[in-house]
């Protein structure tokens, strides 16, 4: 499924964001507005996607300084980031940490935060953590989504204002993302998700490559957070040993996590050519893996945060998709292809799929359908996946809108 072709389901941006002229004039004037905290504690790649957020606050509010509040680890995909000043992490760990030493970890974050007497909060989660620190802080505005579940009096209590988003389940999260500024009637709008490839980083790299006597390269990531959203070692191993047979090099990466690690020796070890092959699994940091994802010729993996670093960083990528909402989580303004196991097979719903469950969805997608459709990006000329050029691959439109421009 070349997904990327099809525009229908993706409403128009300009359309999107002209919307944002009926609301209420902006509140408080971006001239005076001095300090913001975006709020996103979600994953690595949910951080990554909220990039274009930041960028449109930075060029609409000039004076200001924008800090970040993420889960801990997830604040690493920022590093580099020039639109965020400081960046607050929230330890998972508190919640097993007991209830004295995670009082005092909160306590201890609140306490920094509250420094800065912040003029504008963007809640982009909906934990009720996050509503109670736009509570606690008290700044002039704050904004967060109208969510369903939070369908009640102290979730408004909590919040300056409340944006409905009818549109959610049509819209690439990107988007959504930025939905949420429609009431400051901003005039600028970012689409590019960013990603900053560190000079330390790009060294570490450059001095591997000389390590293992890589030139050219394709990069493979298997492993994803959950089972569900991963294609079987054995499919992997059939694809790689057509491109070692092929003569390509092949780099294949995790995270550091025990599964993702376990993942790939097992691909490894079905593997025929094992000099064509190097294995960096649980070697690298996310900054690392940035430059390695952006000096690759192909990027080939799953629905995971280092697919959305291919699409930053406009690596070609070959994606194999199960039941998440493609609308909302495929590559964003990057040349892919993406393949969907729903084209071979009956889904769950996106909102239905059991996380812990063992069942790999993608073990429907014939590897020879994964074979032509890398074939077809390897192919001389730099040839997309129906023979366009790579440019071709990028429907979503300009990476930043002037709504100055559009009445």
């Amino acid at each position: 499924m070349d997904f990327t072709k099809d525009n229908s389901r993706v409403p128009d941006q300009e359309d999107f964001f002209g919307g944002a002229a009926h609301l209420p004039d902006p509140e408080p004037d971006p001239k005076d507005v001095r300090r913001i905290l975006v709020i996103k504690l979600r994953h690595h790649g949910d951080v990554l996607l909220a990039t274009p957020l930041l960028t449109t606050l930075g060029i609409n509010y000039v004076n200001a300084l924008i800090d970040v509040l993420v889960y801990e680890g997830t604040d690493e995909i920022l590093t580099g980031n020039t639109a965020v000043y400081l960046a607050y992490a929230v330890d998972r760990g508190w919640k097993h940490a007991g209830i004295k030493a995670r009082l005092l970890g909160e306590k201890a974050l609140f306490n920094s935060l509250r420094t800065w007497r912040y003029d504008l909060i963007i809640n982009l989660s909906d934990q009720w953590r996050s509503a109670l620190y736009c509570l606690a802080l008290k700044p002039r505005m704050s904004l967060a989504f109208h969510y369903p579940k939070r369908d009640c009096w102290f979730w408004r209590y909590c919040h300056t204002r409340l944006v409905d988003n009818p549109l959610r389940a049509q819209l690439h999260t990107v988007m959504n993302n930025l939905q949420i500024l429609a009431p400051l009637k901003l005039r600028k709008i970012s689409t590019r998700v960013n990603i900053t490839l560190g000079a330390g980083e790009t060294y570490y790299i450059e001095q591997l490559r000389k390590k293992y006597n890589v030139g050219e390269y394709i990069l493979i990531h298997p492993a994803a957070r959950w089972l569900f959203k991963t294609w079987s070692p054995s499919s992997f191993s059939r694809l790689i040993n057509h491109l070692t047979a092929r003569g390509e090099t092949v780099i294949i990466t995790s995270g550091p996590e025990p599964a993702g690690i376990a993942c790939v020796k097992d691909i490894l070890a079905r593997c025929d050519q094992a000099q064509r092959l190097i294995s960096l699994a649980g070697k690298l940091r996310l900054p690392e893996l940035a430059v390695l994802i952006a000096r690759a010729r192909l990027f080939i993996g799953v629905d995971s945060a280092p697919m959305h670093m291919a699409a930053a960083l406009k690596t070609p990528a070959v994606v194999l998709f199960g039941p998440s909402n493609l609308a909302q989580w495929r590559p964003w303004q990057a040349p892919h292809t993406l393949i969907w196991a729903g084209d071979y097979r009956v889904l769950p719903h996106p909102d239905r799929v059991a996380t812990d469950t063992t069942e790999r969805y993608l073990d429907a997608i014939p590897v020879n359908d994964v074979i032509n459709a890398v074939d077809r990006w390897l192919t001389p000329g730099n040839q997309g996946p129906s023979g366009t050029p790579h440019a071709a691959e990028r429907p979503d439109g300009p990476a930043v809108i002037d709504l100055t421009l559009c009445g």
